[in-house]
This record gives C-alpha cells, sequence and structure tokens, in this order.
C-alpha cells in the first residue's frame, strides 16, 4: 500500500490515460513501466505485455534526501518511461522527481485503479448463430463476459457489478433490450453484476445446482436448470450443467454456435478445482471436471466455439481479437483434454496458483451473505483471477 498524500513535485508531468497506454501495448509499441508500488504488490499483479519492459523501484527509495544513484542506474534515460502506482499519488511524485533529473517520464492516470477499469467490447466475429455476440475483456485481472443481441433482445452472460451501468448503455446504443443477466457460477475472483443488473429491470439467472451453496437471494431471480433455455430475438441460450469448478458450475450453449464455460475451460487450461470444498475436495471435484468435460463439452460439434469468463496473460487472442477456440483447437492444443482420468486429475493438482486474492470475502459477497459498496467491491477485485488450475498454459504442453 502507499500514502494517500506526497510532496507535490517542482517539475510538471505528464499523464497517460489508461485506455492510451493499452492501445500502445496492443499494438506491440516497445513500453518501459517503473512500477512504483511494493515489491509484494508488483510481483503479485502487474501490468505484462511481450513488448514491456517493467522495473520494479518502490516510491518510498524516491523519498529520501539524497536519492542513491543505484536507484537512478537501474532507469534508463535513453526512452521514454512510464510511471505507475496504485492510484496515481506516488507515480505523480516519482515521475515529477525523474523529471527534475532529466528523465523523459509520463506517468499512469490512477495507476492500478485505472487500469482495471478498462473494460473493451469485442465481436466474436466466428460466431455463426443468430445475432451478435460481443465478448467484454477487463486486461487487468482477465475477466472475460458475453453480449449476445439479435432484433431487439439482448443478454449478458457472467455481468461485472463495476461495470453494471457499461451494459445498459451498450444495449441502448444497440438499440435493444437487455433482456436476461446469467451467471455460470458463483464466482470467486469478481463481484457478479446479476443482481444489479437485476434490479434495473434485467431478469437474473443463476444456475440450480449454485443455489445449494447457500445463495440468500435465490427466490428473488430465475433460477435455470440443466437444458433449460432461453430465446434472445431468434437466437437461443441453453444451459448445461458442468460441474468441476464448482458443484453449480453451468455453462451456456449461444445458439449452437459458442459454449461460454464460466470457469470451466479457458482456451490456455481448464479450472481450479479447489475453491469450494478446499484441497480436501479438489480430487472428487477435479475428477467431476474430467467427466463435464468429457461428457457435455467436448462431445460437441468440433467447430463449436468455447469461451470462458477469464483469460491468462499469456493467452494469445484469436484472430478476430476475442479470447474464444474451437473445440477442434483446443483438443489439438491442449494434451491435458486427452488424458485418462487419474492422469488428468493428478495433471490439474500439481500446479496450481494461489487462490484469488480476498476469494472468501468476493464469494461471501456472491452468495448475499455480506454486503460491501461499489468502492469496497472495486477494490475486491483487484489482481490477478488465478481461476485456472495451472500457473502456465497447459495449451500446447
Amino acid at each position: 500500500m502507499e500514502p494517500e498524500d506526497f510532496p507535490t513535485p517542482d517539475a510538471n508531468i505528464e499523464s497517460v490515460a489508461p485506455a492510451v497506454l493499452k492501445d500502445r501495448i496492443d499494438t506491440g509499441e516497445a513500453i518501459t513501466l517503473l512500477d512504483a508500488r511494493m515489491e509484494s504488490e508488483y510481483k503479485e499483479w502487474r501490468i505484462d505485455g511481450s513488448t514491456v519492459d517493467s522495473i520494479n523501484i518502490p516510491y518510498f527509495k524516491f523519498l529520501e534526501d539524497d536519492i542513491d544513484s543505484d536507484v537512478f542506474g537501474q532507469i534508463p534515460k535513453d526512452r521514454e518511461v512510464t510511471v505507475l502506482c496504485a492510484k496515481g499519488g506516488a507515480s505523480e511524485f516519482v515521475g515529477g522527481t525523474l523529471v527534475e533529473h532529466g528523465y523523459d517520464v509520463n506517468h499512469l492516470e490512477d495507476g492500478m485503479n485505472g487500469w482495471a477499469s478498462i473494460y473493451d467490447a469485442v465481436e466474436v466475429t466466428r460466431y455463426n448463430g443468430d445475432g451478435t455476440l460481443r465478448q467484454y475483456q477487463r486486461p487487468s485481472s482477465g475477466c472475460l463476459s458475453y453480449l449476445l443481441s439479435d432484433g431487439e433482445e439482448a443478454a449478458i452472460i457472467d455481468p461485472l457489478r463495476a461495470f453494471t451501468d457499461r451494459y445498459l448503455e451498450d444495449a441502448n446504443e444497440l438499440g435493444v433490450d437487455l433482456k436476461y443477466a446469467l451467471d455460470t457460477h458463483v464466482h470467486a475472483d469478481h463481484i457478479s453484476g446479476v443482481r444489479a443488473l437485476d434490479t434495473k429491470g434485467v431478469a437474473g439467472v443463476i444456475p440450480e445446482p449454485a443455489v445449494d451453496r447457500g445463495i440468500t437471494y435465490a427466490d428473488e431471480l430465475t433460477v435455470v436448470a440443466d437444458g433449460d433455455t432461453f430465446t434472445v430475438g431468434d437466437a437461443t441460450i441453453e444451459a448445461v450443467h458442468t460441474p468441476g469448478h464448482t458443484t453449480g458450475m453451468t455453462s451456456y450453449l449461444v445458439d449452437d454456435s459458442l459454449l461460454a464455460t464460466g470457469d470451466g475451460l479457458f482456451i490456455e487450461s481448464v479450472a481450479r478445482p479447489d475453491l469450494e470444498e478446499g484441497d480436501e475436495g479438489a480430487p472428487d471435484a477435479a475428477g467431476m471436471l474430467y467427466e463435464s468435460l468429457q461428457e457435455r463439452v467436448l462431445t460437441l460439434p468440433d467447430e463449436t466455439l468455447v469461451g470462458g469468463a477469464h483469460y491468462s496473460a499469456g493467452a494469445v487472442p484469436a484472430e478476430d481479437g476475442t479470447y474464444t477456440a474451437s473445440i477442434n483447437d483446443l483438443v489439438k492444443e491442449m494434451d491435458t483434454l486427452t488424458l485418462e482420468e487419474d492422469a488428468f486429475v493428478d495433471l490439474i493438482l500439481s500446479d496450481m496458483p494461489p487462490r484469488p486474492a480476498n476469494y472468501e470475502r468476493i464469494i461471501a459477497t456472491n452468495l448475499g451473505q455480506v454486503s460491501v459498496d461499489d468502492e469496497e467491491a472495486f477494490t475486491l477485485e483487484l489482481g490477478p483471477n488465478n481461476c485456472a488450475a495451472s500457473q502456465e498454459s497447459l495449451a500446447g504442453d
């Protein structure tokens, strides 16, 4: 963490908007970042990219009257450097100090909080069903949501509470009525937007098997069972129970073209099985996941697209810019999907990353057992999602 107030630097320092920085990274521009957060925060969560050179020097090293020459020696003077921190205060101070010492520097507006506010919508052009399907992407945490629109209606799958107004605004711009908001499961890495949207006239939908986990508001929403369908214009959304990541995990088959798999299957890995029952229940949950993948997912036509609720920092998007892949491609690239059950279970239990930050409080919030305001909800979500089984990509292994 960092203090709220810093000395005002004498030198003026330009700022860069988070969306502008992301565009520069996406286009392959060489970027040098100076992350002024504490080392522990930096190691847990940072801005990455194939052309990003990231340096971590905590802000407090710039507070001394006599700054150590080794500190300056770590910072290149032959290129522009973007300084960032948690909220933007420390980076402005550090950046101003560097400007005073002759560096070419700007700083990231609102720091990592600003980075966490980026939310892009990209059309899934390989979607072959009725209507149009868009994938929302949150690069700070890798969260993905899906907006299906057809005719005058739309539905959102796995919405985030932080972007409730964004979904409604986008639906308004598209000239459609946002009819449904569907959750795939009780999320452990972000606060669901289903209830928030339901209060604004969008029918909130939760999976029937998830209710048994103790959802306190189940009688206020629509409960969906395996095989149930919803119509959005001429398109259909079918619930497909795929337990493993959680007992209530439910995928949604969008007009027989894309399976929104929630946290069951990603384009670079499979789900971790320990967030509901802990380490003791993880082996049984992993076996359940194996059956779901083999019997409910991989039996779909080869050309069916898969779109998870997350992507990792190392994931490579498809040509249309979305984090989706066909079942055929996933089976070819992810040997995990062709293993026998015992080998599959052993593999996904062998290298699980740390559990998502604040996951217990996030789960309790999504169950309706505790209430948090918007500011706390946003803060709880900061950090990597860590919902995949492996710390490294399993695709291509």
